[in-house]
């Protein structure tokens, strides 16, 4: 006996000297989250400073105190992965954006809303890396071949709209709050579409046939990964109202509705598909049909669920951000050469302010060609906060760059390492100052008075939504009566054009209550069974 225990005793502490280093650290991690929701509850009155920045001064802070209490080896508790962002961390987020969304408010500035975050985001990455690829073969930055280069275009053409939607006011500027809101969504979809399309080129030989392939590839990934996003949404709403599981037990609907929203995205990671499409086309279908079919128990729990997770997941990422912007090894590689780092962030930095502006003005010009109406037109000066609004970049740019310059979180090359430490440098300067100057900005361009209210919060209790959701500026929704005198119908081709949005809205209103909804469910048509979700709205 006295061998055997001998031996087992070894194993254990082999495995609890392990073990007890990665419990230290997941605890520290997560006392550092009770800390952000904390300071940023007391500064919840300071619009100067969000919980995205106080979340990465927090961790720049706690970056310090690793780097002199482990003599200067380590700044961070947790070894970046790129597969644990796009995994676990970003999914809850984007799905909680769909869910969440105002769908009117976003179907109406659809059209403007997709010029800017997809045809935007490809102006925006073409200059980047046309800028990049003229401006980096003169300095001494290493070596970087032209997918690298491709790839720093739709790096850095990824918006933040976490940290963007915090600073903005969805009460006070409501058009400005669904317009960076949709952009900043479809723009991260766009930007990973691209930097996996870039990623499956052969760049060897560059001509005609390549770039139609790249074309083809992007509205391939574009267009499936909405479908398959829209597919499991309506599955999920079909498959419980038909079983409907409350009658039995709310936890099985609650259960399922968050399985399938996470299929939706492992699914199209699965099939080589774009999930951040998928995953919030899905939240918006299960919105629409799935979150009015089971109980109202159940709906409050998603509805908290759903955000809690998203809120977790972004704060995590920018703690993170926020501790790695003090990574020793990485900023080793270029401590020969500051200045090359620094040279190279202002670069970046001013190719993506002038990305935005060519496409931010130039499209904003063409989308209020089409609209008639003076309240719908983006003036100059809501078009100046857009622009400086979505120059502040994130997570994804921070993920797409480790996983385009580093292996298992590590680098061992100049040039990727100055890339990194470049992207950071980029990510920090621009959250901490764009983001702390947007809101006097919009004071200053568009001033609201302070006592401006807005029933939007008590005109849809049946709606899923929360007090920081995206799109509830407004007092219309998806559920306007189809024959309201308010709205105009075309009497002309022309007329078509000039109001694209409410015509197409209108049109497929007709179709969702005739054929959708009386298969889906949603509101008006919910299950009339025992016990069942029940609702006074028209049928």
């Amino acid at each position: 006996m006295t061998p055997v225990w001998s031996y087992v005793m070894s194993k254990w502490q082999t495995l609890s000297t392990s073990d007890h280093a990665s419990v230290v650290s997941i605890n520290l991690f997560v006392a550092l989250l009770c800390a952000c929701i904390v300071i940023g509850h007391l500064l919840e009155e300071t619009r100067w400073m969000n919980e995205s920045i106080t979340a990465l001064f927090i961790g720049m802070f706690t970056g310090v105190i690793i780097l002199l209490v482990s003599g200067g080896k380590s700044s961070h508790l947790l070894l970046f992965s790129e597969d644990i962002f796009f995994i676990y961390l970003l999914p809850p987020i984007i799905f909680n954006a769909g869910f969440q969304v105002k769908k009117k408010q976003f179907f109406v500035n659809f059209i403007t809303i997709m010029l800017f975050g997809a045809i935007g985001t490809l102006v925006s990455c073409s200059i980047i890396s046309l800028g990049a690829f003229q401006i980096f073969q003169r300095m001494d930055v290493g070596t970087l071949d032209i997918a690298d280069i491709l790839a720093i275009g739709a790096i850095f053409a990824a918006t933040d709209s976490v940290c963007t939607l915090q600073i903005l006011n969805q009460d006070e500027t409501p058009l400005l709050y669904s317009l960076v809101f949709g952009e900043g969504v479809v723009n991260d979809a766009t930007s990973v579409v691209l930097f996996n399309a870039i990623q499956s080129l052969d760049l060897s030989k560059v001509d005609a046939r390549v770039a139609l392939h790249f074309i083809g590839s992007f509205f391939y990934l574009f267009s499936t990964s909405t479908l398959l996003g829209v597919f499991v949404g309506l599955l999920s709403a079909y498959t419980i109202r038909k079983l409907y599981f409350g009658r039995h037990s709310t936890d099985r609907e609650v259960a399922l509705m968050m399985l399938m929203a996470y299929l939706s995205y492992m699914l199209a990671e699965l099939l080589d598909l774009s999930g951040i499409l998928t995953v919030f086309f899905c939240g918006i279908v299960m919105s629409h049909y799935t979150w009015h079919n089971v109980t109202e128990s159940s709906r409050v729990t998603t509805k908290h669920a759903f955000a809690t997770l998203s809120f977790i997941s972004e704060t995590f990422i920018f703690v993170y951000v926020g501790m790695d912007a003090l990574d020793i090894e990485k900023w080793s590689y270029v401590s020969d050469s500051p200045g090359t780092s620094v040279a190279v962030s202002a670069i970046l930095l001013g190719l993506v302010m002038v990305g935005r502006a060519a496409f931010v003005f130039p499209l904003s010009f063409l989308s209020n060609l089409v609209k008639k109406s003076a309240s719908e037109k983006i003036t100059f000066r809501q078009q100046v906060i857009i622009w400086w609004a979505g120059l502040m970049r994130g997570a994804v740019s921070i993920a797409l760059a480790y996983h385009q310059f580093t292996r298992a979180g590590h680098t061992q090359l100049r040039g990727n390492a100055i890339m990194i430490t470049s992207t950071v440098t980029v990510v920090l300067f621009s959250t901490m100052v764009f983001g702390i100057l947007t809101k006097p900005l919009i004071n200053c361009l568009v001033p609201h008075p302070k006592d401006t209210t807005s029933s939007s919060m008590l005109s849809e209790p049946a709606a899923p939504k929360s007090f920081s959701v995206p799109l509830l500026g407004s007092a219309q929704d998806s559920e306007v009566d189809l024959d309201s005198p308010n709205i105009p119908r075309p009497s002309s081709i022309r007329a078509l054009l000039a109001t694209p949005t409410h015509t197409v809205h209108r049109y497929w209103r007709k179709f969702d209550d005739a054929f959708m909804r009386p298969m889906f469910g949603g509101r008006g048509f919910v299950p009339f069974v025992p016990g069942s979700p029940t609702e006074r709205g028209r049928h």
